[in-house]
């Protein structure tokens, strides 16, 4: 069993394979968190302390016992209005207008398998491979009940957490902050590091002490944001790649989010992720329910490297469903930079060929295939095939690309809609807007209010029958602009930032449910969704619309944190690089983008016959790698934001065969010799390099690294097929 309850303590310990999470209901029925981190026996409510702390108030409870205080205990889920002080997982505005929420002790319950939240996407697991337990808690004054949700995958290293907030009172109550995991630590010194970014520069990490007071960062754009991504790592000081602990939490979210963390007057710190309280005014009237969205916890003691890989094994294996969850995916070329919207059925069938002629396996038509739609100005919601454009039907068009071995995908963004558009002119309450105010544009669209059936119904409607006409076996969905108008002409204004977001997963649920066989990717704007919530549909998302080599180094250095690279939508595209002008050589701009599902965003006929046979090449290479680079362990080797080299590896579960790649970011006169350190490797095994035939001793590559060749050129690459030799 990985959950056990300790019924004379009243303590219950959850176990994976190297860690415990463990908590205790104490006298007076407050649930009070004991310990996270590596793994124990035994109880850890010797840990508490009882003060004096004078102006940490007494609750009635301890009578005239002034050194009980719930605003130094550390708790599981903290709510306002009992005397802590600190920042709150749940703050209840009731119908007697106080702001309170007392939650005591109700029951528990533990059983097999791993709990599932409805409308939300969350973590699965089978029951032989999960547990949960269920606490219920209450304020027995409003009748305000929370459950909280542990789902415990003992094997993976993993434990998540929910909640689910139900009234069950008479009045209405209001909802103004709810998170789903909050960390309580008694002790000790902390780095907090999070992933902030903007469009094109996106998940750039950032590491800071946590100093007394808060530290916050969300999003209030209506998803997760370029800005900021809804996950965290809470590490030792001392922490590095390889050593100490740390505790990553990652939200399984798309829209506004909240992390905070903060240090109090004693030092002690606590995290919470969970809804953004700004614009969130939830109403529950009775028996009225929200449920939280989930917060993944990992924890490692092998450093920062251990808990990428806990976190990147988890995300494959039990967010990632369907036909694409363990498959690899499909070698694309995208329409978008080869001809933005000038294109024809004649220009995308010419793509088809030369992609079936360079061994690439699908074609995808980007943006501007329907609808008034020559531009970015026009036509969004119109879901209908622009035949004139194409001179063809698209059933046609997909037949004959297909007759060419070649897939076919195609590019959506159901969520919006322009005002020159035959939907708005016909269902101008359909957008987002707020009564009475002229509306908020982005990139001249508006925003479609899925928080109504009637809508969401409409598109997905259309969506399909465009689907049914031919073979499509890709969608890239997009939403190229953020939230800003948060009213509903149905949910009005509190609710509509959440009830948007479960709109869009029904729409995607309804999706992959008729469609089991198509790959869908995530996007907005590149990485402006790059979350765990969207991963559960969409097994891979455009990391980032910037498709500079050098750039998507740094963007995709900090996605690997917490994210599989089997998720990063990466391409090579053309240069001068469409959106910094730089000029990199094609074999870096392949390295780099093999960090992801690799693909094309260029035009072939621009090519010479070089760089079309370059391309050949890397095609095989990397049907050769697929496998190791999407389902093997990842390595961070360097840090490209300071060093003068971008290193990463992928190394089997074995440990029977590695793919180092290096790119030299820095190069200077009379250079120095740079040595890279591998790592995951078998101490004792020697392997052999697949091009040159030379052997080395995995301990001689961890220990002392590999020189990098010095070479008098811009960002050279470099990669290296280690394999091992029996």
């Amino acid at each position: 069993m990985a959950i056990h309850y300790q019924q004379e303590n009243r303590i219950f310990s959850l176990h994976t394979v190297h860690s415990t999470y463990q908590m205790k209901i104490d006298d007076f029925g407050f649930l009070l968190h004991l310990y996270y981190g590596g793994k124990i026996s035994g109880s850890m409510d010797y840990l508490l302390t009882c003060y004096d702390r004078g102006f940490s108030g007494n609750p009635s409870d301890a009578g005239e016992d002034r050194t009980y205080s719930m605003d130094v205990l550390p708790q599981e889920y903290p709510g306002m209005g009992t005397g802590d002080y600190r920042s709150s997982a749940l703050i209840i505005h009731n119908a007697d207008e106080s702001d309170c929420c007392d939650l005591r002790y109700v029951s528990h319950n533990i059983q097999k398998g791993k709990y599932a939240l409805e409308g939300l996407p969350a973590v699965h697991a089978s029951k032989e491979e999960a547990e949960t337990l269920e606490i219920l808690l209450e304020d027995p004054v409003s009748r305000v009940q929370v459950r909280l949700l542990y789902g415990v995958l003992e094997k993976e290293d993993i434990i998540t957490r929910s909640a689910v907030i139900r009234n069950c009172g008479t009045g209405r109550v209001i909802v103004e902050k709810a998170a789903s995991a909050c960390l309580d630590f008694v002790a000790g010194e902390y780095d907090i590091i999070s992933f902030q970014g903007r469009h094109m520069m996106e998940r750039i990490p950032q590491r800071r002490e946590t100093g007394y007071g808060s530290y916050v960062f969300g999003s209030r754009r209506g998803t997760s944001s370029h800005q900021h991504n809804p996950a965290v790592i809470l590490a030792g000081r001392d922490t590095t790649e390889e050593h100490g602990d740390c505790y990553g939490m990652v939200f399984v979210y798309s829209g506004n989010f909240m992390c905070e963390a903060e240090k109090d007057q004693f030092g002690q710190t606590r995290v919470l992720m969970g809804l953004q309280s700004d614009l969130f005014h939830y109403p529950l009237g009775q028996n009225g329910t929200l449920t939280v969205p989930e917060t993944i916890l990992g924890f490692s003691g092998e450093g920062l490297g251990g808990l990428s890989n806990r976190f990147h094994r988890c995300i494959r294996e039990h967010i990632y469903r369907g036909r694409y969850r363990n498959r690899l995916r499909p070698i694309l070329l995208n329409s978008w930079e080869a001809s933005y919207f000038d294109f024809n059925g004649e220009t995308i069938y010419k793509l088809a060929e030369d992609a079936a002629e360079l061994g690439i396996d699908m074609v995808v038509m980007d943006d501007g295939w329907f609808g008034k739609r020559e531009d970015d100005n026009s036509g969004l919601g119109d879901w209908q095939v622009n035949e004139r454009k194409l001179g063809c039907t698209l059933g046609s068009l997909i037949e004959r690309i297909n007759g060419l071995g070649v897939k076919f995908g195609i590019w959506i963004e159901p969520e919006m809609v322009s005002e020159d558009s035959s939907l708005y002119r016909e269902h101008p309450d359909w957008a987002l807007r707020i009564p009475g105010r002229k509306p908020v544009r982005g990139r001249n669209q508006l925003v479609l209010d899925f928080s109504r059936k009637e809508v969401r119904e409409y598109v997905f409607d259309a969506i399909c029958k465009v689907l049914d006409q031919g073979n499509i076996e890709y969608v890239k969905w997009d939403m190229n602009r953020s939230i800003s108008d948060f009213y509903s002409m149905e949910n009005g204004q509190g609710r509509v930032a959440y009830d948007y977001v479960l709109g869009v997963y029904d729409f995607l649920e309804k999706l992959t449910g008729r469609y089991p066989e198509l790959l869908l990717e995530g996007c907005s704007g590149g990485g402006g969704r790059f979350d765990a919530g969207m991963m559960y549909y969409t097994p891979q998302i455009w990391c980032s619309d910037n498709t500079d080599a050098v750039d998507r180094i740094q963007i995709q250095y900090g996605t690997s944190f917490l994210y599989p690279v089997s998720v990063v939508g990466s391409h090579v595209s053309a240069v001068p690089n469409h959106q910094t002008g730089r000029s990199v050589s094609l074999h870096t701009r392949s390295v780099v983008a093999m960090a992801g599902t690799f693909g094309y965003e260029l035009n072939p006929e621009k090519l010479t016959a070089e760089e079309r046979e370059a391309i050949r090449e890397q095609v095989r290479q990397y049907k050769s790698y697929a496998e190791l680079i999407q389902g093997g362990m990842y390595y961070r080797l360097s840090n490209p934001l300071e060093d003068v080299c971008a290193a990463w590896m992928f190394v089997s579960e074995s440990g029977d065969r590695a793919l180092l790649n290096v790119v030299m970011l820095e190069v200077h006169g009379n250079m120095a010799v740079n040595y890279v350190k591998l790592r995951g490797l078998k101490k004792d095994a020697v392997y052999e390099d697949a091009a040159t035939g030379k052997c080395y001793y995995g301990s001689a590559l961890m220990g002392a690294g590999i020189p990098m060749p010095v070479r008098q050129e811009e960002y050279p690459a470099y990669q290296m097929e280690l394999i091992e030799k029996l």
